[in-house]
C-alpha cells in the first residue's frame, strides 16, 4: 500500500491509503434467488474499492454479517474474479474453512473474524507473493456460520503458509483449518461438505 495526500476542501489534507489491487464486495442469498437466473446473476454488487477510505465507505454501509438472514453470504474478491468455483482464477484452487458455532457468532466473533479476514486480504498480509489469495466469503447458516478463504492453487506448501498466517491474524493457534478443493465442491455440488485435502 502507498499513501498519498490529496486536498479535501483546500484547508485540510486527507490521507488516502491506496491498496495494491481493486476489490469488489458481493451479497447473495439462495433463498431469495430468482430460479430462472444463473447463480452468478443473483449476486448483488455492493461496491468496489481500491483505497482504505473506499473500503470503509462500502463496508460500513452494509449490515454486519451476524445481522444477515440465514443462507446469506458476503463475498470480497479481487476485481474481475467472480466468487464461483468455475471462475478461471478459482477453478484450480480451493479454500480454507473456519466454522463458527452460533454461540460464538452471537457474541460478535463472526463479525470480528470476518472484518479481520477482509482487512488481511485487501492489505495482502496473508500472501507474501501477492497472487495466491482470490477472496473470502462469510456464510450465515442455521446451525453455524463459516468464513472461507479462497486461494488460487491447491499447492500444499504455498497454501499452508497462507493458512498459517490467517490463523495468526485471527489468533486461532489451536483451531485446525481444513483445505477443500473447488474441484470437489463442483463435483458434489456442495460448498462445504467435501473431503479435506490437508489442514494447518
Amino acid at each position: 500500500m502507498s499513501a498519498a495526500y490529496v486536498p479535501d476542501d483546500g484547508d485540510t489534507e486527507v490521507e488516502t491509503i491506496q491498496l495494491n489491487a481493486r476489490w469488489t464486495m458481493w451479497y447473495d442469498n439462495s433463498r431469495l434467488a430468482d430460479p430462472e437466473k444463473e447463480w452468478k446473476d443473483n449476486l448483488t454488487n455492493c461496491g468496489s474499492f481500491e483505497t482504505i477510505e473506499e473500503f470503509w465507505r462500502v463496508f460500513n454501509n452494509l449490515k454486519p454479517s451476524s445481522k444477515l438472514s440465514v443462507n446469506s453470504n458476503y463475498h470480497v474478491f479481487r476485481e474481475g474474479v467472480v466468487p464461483m468455483w468455475e471462475d478461471p482464477e478459482n477453478k484450480d484452487g480451493g479454500k480454507f474453512v473456519l466454522t463458527i458455532p452460533k454461540k460464538d457468532s452471537k457474541t460478535g466473533r463472526c463479525d470480528e473474524w470476518w472484518l479481520y479476514t477482509v482487512l488481511a486480504i485487501i492489505g495482502e498480509t496473508l500472501d507474501m507473493d501477492g497472487d495466491e489469495v482470490c477472496g473470502a466469503v462469510v456464510s450465515i447458516r442455521n446451525k453455524q456460520d463459516r468464513i472461507a478463504l479462497w486461494l488460487k492453487s491447491a499447492d500444499k506448501d504455498r497454501c499452508s503458509k497462507v493458512g498459517a498466517r490467517w490463523k495468526k491474524c485471527l489468533e486461532m493457534y489451536r483451531t485446525p483449518l481444513r483445505y477443500q478443493e473447488h474441484a470437489a465442491a463442483a463435483a458434489s455440488g456442495r460448498s462445504f461438505r467435501n473431503e479435506s485435502t490437508f489442514e494447518v
